[in-house]
């Protein structure tokens, strides 16, 4: 019997997480007795107290078992944390060794979405790929510089380590999870009955780029509010760096140390994005759109977007576009 620990985390955290896999996860015993299998998993929600309330209140959670009770375990899964991951970490420090005794014992541990912030603030993570919510990209980076975070993956799996994208992303992972420890087929058979779009890889389609301006340079601040206003227009460095009365090379260092980006990536970013909003809600072709946001070489610009996106600019408009998925009759 494989024993799993769904955490049950101190302050603001994720119900629809622990609810979610561990309704998931319990059910695949049953999936497994209607093959004529024998039960596999024990599911277990563990926390720090007997009682965790949530939501201002409105709703308690009691853990099954304190993690002093719980000597050896098999897969632990940390929900996404809430609210300054700085503070959640330090509210819930008391798992954290836990955590680690159980890894150096054998045990698995996923993460889901944020709650990746708590994984890297055990330490297993460092060196290692990692998932979390695409929006904290950045804060996660600037938080945990030693772990390499992957942008736009859905699961990343390293050394027993498993961590998920931003979101109900987290059910791809139980998915990837239950194959792994049940076979494809009960995989499968879960994906059908929860309605869940199994071998998912990518969170590219929902990532919105948002330049980071949570910075205090204010000449680079200047010259991305320049680039969002213009990205129709061709734009060079010298024009940014002249503009900014900097060099050149120490203005392209200053702003990729500033925005996480090259000037060249964060103009690229700037137009892809204003190419996905007029995919999303206009009603003109692919070529135009591309022209419109500054792009002369339609093949390279196709080649850029699929590269970001994860779909083709055709593709984007179809899934994201409602006038084009149901045309109105004229």
């Amino acid at each position: 019997m494989i024993h799993i620990s769904i955490l049950v985390p101190l302050g603001h955290t994720s119900l629809v997480n622990i609810e979610g896999s561990y309704q998931i996860l319990s059910d695949i015993n049953n999936f497994l007795t209607e093959k004529g299998r024998e039960p596999k998993f024990q599911v277990q929600l563990v926390g720090l107290t007997t009682e965790v309330s949530q939501r201002n209140r409105l709703f308690t959670i009691s853990p099954e078992v304190l993690i002093k009770d719980v000597k050896k375990t098999d897969l632990i899964i940390i929900p996404s944390l809430h609210g300054d991951q700085s503070n959640a970490a330090a509210m819930n420090q008391d798992f954290i060794p836990w955590i680690r005794q159980q890894y150096q014992q054998g045990a698995a541990v996923a993460s889901l979405c944020l709650g990746a912030f708590f994984l890297a603030a055990t330490g297993l993570l460092k060196g290692k790929q990692c998932a979390t919510h695409w929006k904290m990209a950045q804060e996660f980076r600037s938080m945990y510089p030693d772990v390499n975070l992957m942008d736009d993956r859905i699961i990343t799996e390293e050394e027993r380590i498993y961590t998920s994208g931003g979101a109900y992303s987290y059910l791809n992972l139980i998915l990837y999870l239950v194959e792994k420890y049940a076979g494809r087929d009960i995989a499968i058979l879960t994906a059908k009955a929860y309605a869940i779009d199994i071998d998912r890889q990518s969170q590219s389609p929902f990532i919105i780029f948002e330049g980071q301006k949570a910075h205090n340079d204010e000449p680079i601040r200047k010259a991305q509010e320049f680039i969002e206003a213009s990205y129709q227009d061709k734009i060079t460095v010298e024009q940014l760096s002249d503009m900014s009365a900097i060099g050149r090379r120490s203005f392209e260092r200053r702003f990729k140390k500033s925005t996480g980006n090259t000037v060249i990536e964060y103009i690229q970013r700037i137009k892809i994005e204003a190419a996905k909003r007029d995919f999303e809600t206009s009603t003109k072709n692919v070529n135009e759109v591309i022209y419109d946001v500054g792009y002369i070489d339609t093949k390279t610009f196709r080649t850029m977007f699929k590269k970001v996106t994860g779909l083709t600019p055709l593709e984007y408009r179809n899934k994201y576009n409602k006038q084009i998925m149901n045309p109105v009759n004229d």
